[in-house]
C-alpha cells in the first residue's frame, strides 16, 4: 500500500490555473478557493456513513458505515462568490472518478438527512453547518494499488450563502477488504454520468452481479451496454439474477474490467 500524501503537498507547477480543479498531491482543490480549515494526517478511527444520517432518542442512526483505522487529513475550502457549491463539488467528483475512483455512498441534498449530523458528528467542523437540502456528500474508493484509500466530498451552502467543500482522505492501516456501493449510489452515478466504471472487475463475481442487478431494476426503464473482457459472461449473469436480456447490449468500448454505459 502506497504512504498516504498529505493534502498539504505544494501545487504542481504545470497546473492549469484556469481549470475549475487544481491538484494538491493526490486530491482536487477547488480553484480560487480558500483554506478556513486544515487537518494533517494523523492516525485515528474513523466512521464513514453509507446512508441517510438521523438521530433518533439522542443517538446517530445510520443504515450502513465504513469503520476502520487509518492516516485521515482534511482541508475545509470556503469558495469565491462566483462558484456555487454544487459546482465545486460536481468537478471535484469527476475529477477523482477521471483518476481512478468510483462512488460507495453519494447523496445529495435531504436525501443525506440532517446536515448539522453531518457538520458536527461526522466531520467536526461547525463551519459545515448548512441547510439539509443545500448539502451533498459522496464517499469514493481509490482503485489497484491505492484500493485501501478512501477520498470524502462534502458541500455545503449556508444560510448566508457562503459555499464550502470538505475534502478529506483516508488510507487504511490494514486492508479494507470488498466494500460494495450502495444500489441506491450505483443507480445516481449511472444516471448522473451515463457509464460506471470498475477497472478492478474481471470476471463476474456473485456480490456485484447481485449489487448490478438490484441497481439495475431500481428503474427498469434504463438500458446499458456491457464493455470489458468478460463483458458477454457480466451480461448473462445480469439476465440470471432478474435484469430483463433486452435491457442489456455487450459494447466495445476499451476499458480495464467493467464498463457499463447508458444507452439513451
Amino acid at each position: 500500500m502506497s504512504a498516504p500524501v498529505s493534502i498539504r503537498t505544494a501545487f504542481a507547477a504545470c497546473l492549469v490555473l484556469a481549470s475549475p480543479v487544481l491538484w494538491a498531491g493526490s486530491l482536487p482543490v477547488p480553484a480560487d478557493a480558500k483554506v478556513v480549515d486544515q487537518r494533517p494526517a494523523v492516525e485515528q478511527e474513523r466512521v464513514y456513513p453509507m446512508g441517510p444520517l438521523r438521530k433518533i432518542s439522542g443517538r446517530l442512526r445510520v443504515e450502513a458505515q465504513i469503520e476502520s483505522r487509518g492516516q485521515v487529513s482534511s482541508v475545509t475550502y470556503e469558495l469565491p462568490v462566483e462558484r456555487s457549491a454544487r459546482e465545486a463539488f460536481t468537478s471535484a467528483r469527476e475529477a477523482l472518478q477521471h483518476d481512478g475512483g468510483y462512488p460507495l455512498f453519494w447523496c445529495q441534498g435531504r436525501d443525506c438527512g440532517e446536515g448539522s449530523l453531518w457538520a458536527n458528528d461526522v466531520f467536526a467542523n461547525a463551519r459545515l453547518n448548512g441547510g439539509d437540502e443545500q448539502q451533498a456528500f459522496i464517499l469514493l474508493r481509490r482503485s489497484a494499488e491505492e484500493a485501501d484509500t478512501l477520498v470524502a466530498l462534502y458541500s455545503v451552502t449556508r444560510g448566508n450563502r457562503r459555499a464550502y467543500l470538505h475534502v478529506e482522505e483516508f488510507v487504511a492501516s490494514s486492508p479494507l477488504g470488498e466494500i460494495l456501493p450502495t444500489a441506491a449510489t450505483v443507480l445516481r452515478e449511472m444516471r448522473d454520468t451515463g457509464k460506471l466504471d470498475y477497472p478492478d472487475l474481471a470476471a463476474p463475481q456473485e456480490s456485484w452481479v447481485s449489487l448490478l442487478a438490484r441497481s439495475l431494476n431500481l428503474d427498469s426503464t434504463l438500458r446499458a451496454s456491457l464493455s470489458g473482457a468478460q463483458a458477454e459472461a457480466w451480461r448473462e449473469q445480469l439476465v440470471k439474477a432478474g435484469v430483463r436480456d433486452g435491457r442489456l447490449e455487450v459494447g466495445n468500448a476499451p476499458t480495464d474490467g467493467l464498463h457499463l454505459e447508458l444507452i439513451r
